[in-house]
C-alpha cells in the first residue's frame, strides 16, 4: 500500500468521440469506472473520483469538477483540494489496463519532485501520474490565468520527473491503452480476451 497517497479516478469527461459516457461503457462484467477502482483500491488507503456531476451508481466518495470547462485540470485540481494525504495518484477511468506493478514502480521516483510522469512514445502520460498535494497553489494559478488550461502548462510550472518507457516493463506498457471511440473498445475487447 502508498500510505502517504490517495487515488483520483477522473471520470468527468465528455466522452465526445465515445459518444456515450465512458465510465459507465462495460468492458467484460464491471464499467470503466468499477474496473479501475478495483485496480487502484488494493494500493491506496482511499479512493475518490472525480466527475462533472454525481454518479448514483458510485459508491466511492466523489468531488466535482469545476462547473467552468477547464477538462481534466478542474477534476485534477477538485482531487488535490480534497486529498488529505501528501500525494495523488491520477488515473482516468477509460485507462481499463493500467496495473498495480507500474503504479508502484512510479511511485518510488517522487523523492524531491512535484509530480511523476510516465512519457511513453515520447509523450506525457499525465492521466496516468503522481502529483504532490502542494502544488494545488499553481494549477488554481493555472486555472485562473488566462493561458490554455492545459495539462502541459501545469507541468511546466512544476518538478518533475518524466520516467521514460525503457524504465517500464513491457507489460506494463499495455496500462496507456485508453478508450476514446468505439473501435478501442472493440480492440480492448480483443487485448483483454488475450490476457
Amino acid at each position: 500500500m502508498i500510505a502517504d497517497c490517495t487515488a483520483l479516478i477522473l471520470a468527468g469527461g465528455e466522452s465526445s468521440r465515445m459518444g456515450q459516457d465512458k465510465a459507465n461503457l462495460l468492458l467484460g462484467e464491471n464499467t470503466l469506472l468499477q474496473g479501475v477502482a478495483a485496480i487502484v483500491q488494493p494500493l491506496f488507503r482511499e479512493v475518490i473520483v472525480s466527475v462533472r456531476q454525481p454518479r448514483a451508481e458510485c459508491d466511492l466518495p466523489q468531488v466535482s469538477d469545476d462547473p467552468a470547462p477547464a477538462g481534466p485540470l478542474a477534476g485534477l485540481a477538485a482531487g488535490l483540494a480534497r486529498a488529505e494525504t501528501a500525494w495523488i495518484f491520477a488515473v482516468a477511468c477509460d485507462m481499463p489496463f493500467i496495473t498495480p506493478q507500474l503504479i508502484t514502480r512510479l511511485a518510488g521516483f517522487r523523492e524531491g519532485v512535484d509530480a511523476v510522469v510516465p512519457v511513453v512514445q515520447g509523450c506525457p502520460q499525465p492521466l496516468a501520474a503522481f502529483y504532490a498535494t502542494r502544488s494545488l497553489g499553481v494549477l488554481r494559478d493555472c486555472l485562473a490565468g488566462s493561458g490554455k488550461h492545459s495539462l502541459r502548462e501545469f507541468l511546466d510550472r512544476l518538478e518533475v520527473c518524466y520516467v521514460d518507457e525503457a524504465e517500464m516493463q513491457a507489460t506494463e506498457l499495455r496500462s496507456f491503452f485508453d478508450l476514446d471511440t468505439p473501435q478501442d473498445v472493440a480492440l480492448a475487447i480483443n487485448l483483454r480476451k488475450a490476457m
